[in-house]
């Protein structure tokens, strides 16, 4: 167990489940101290008791990362709580409907994915880089995905424009930010065994088995451990000369 973030006090959204809990533990187990959010509380203080357990401290705050005032409300629940914020991870998400070509997606799906997945990180970051500013430096990650690098498969139009749109937010802050002391990158997973993505699988196997993961250069799903690795590694201080960039983990789904 390392100490990377030992006293550092670390904002994930999205910690009820999948890679933010995976990532809010991992934070844990460096000595962070850990404000976790998501709109189902009862999840968010189970995983603030993993965090606990795994060695960090952790609050868990009920959070609708599509409103503002809740934004808000979060970072000053956690600044009162630990006395400053120095890093976040901006991880809520959806997928949206899927496969469902482009003309055929509702408006409001769209409205929907691009508010949960892209408003909520203008939102976040809107709120947590004063906090930073004030402590004169601080590291933000936002969760993008591959079909934020590339052109997605088909049906995909809504999630594919937000995550294109926030990682040209998370450069644009990381140029206007760069000589604050504050870093802003995005991290881009791949195909990941995420409690729904595992559910997806045991639902049509075959699917999986005969289309997707064979499309994977690695020939296997991405495990949560693994990108919570790349979301604290960018985080901490051993990414000190890395900013403005989106970085795929993806078993080289981008590259092929």
């Amino acid at each position: 167990m390392g100490n990377r973030f030992q006293d550092k006090v670390v904002i994930v959204t999205g910690a009820s489940s999948g890679i933010g809990k995976a990532a809010a533990i991992a934070f844990g187990k460096e000595g962070a101290k850990v404000s976790l959010s998501a709109r189902r509380l009862d999840a968010c203080e189970e995983t603030a008791e993993a965090v606990r357990a795994a060695g960090g401290e952790a609050i868990a705050i009920q959070t609708d990362v599509v409103n503002a005032d809740e934004i808000e409300h979060m970072v000053i629940k956690t600044v009162e709580a630990f006395g400053r914020l120095d890093c976040a991870f901006n991880n809520a998400g959806i997928a949206g409907d899927v496969s469902i070509p482009t003309h055929e997606h509702s408006l409001e799906n769209w409205h929907q994915v691009i508010s949960v997945n892209l408003t909520s990180v203008f939102l976040s970051m809107k709120y947590e880089i004063p906090e930073m500013l004030k402590a004169g430096a601080g590291s933000i990650v936002n969760n993008a995905s591959i079909y934020g690098l590339v052109a997605a498969t088909i049906g995909h139009a809504p999630y594919a424009a937000s995550k294109y749109g926030m990682i040209g937010l998370t450069q644009t802050a990381a140029y206007e930010y760069a000589t604050k002391g504050i870093r802003v990158n995005a991290v881009c997973p791949g195909y990941t065994r995420t409690e729904l993505a595992q559910s997806n699988i045991d639902a049509n196997p075959d699917r999986w088995k005969q289309a997707i993961i064979p499309d994977i250069p690695m020939g296997r799903l991405g495990e949560m451990s693994e990108i919570a690795s790349l979301v604290l590694m960018l985080a901490s201080d051993d990414a000190s000369y890395i900013t403005g960039q989106a970085i795929a983990a993806d078993g080289g789904w981008v590259a092929k």
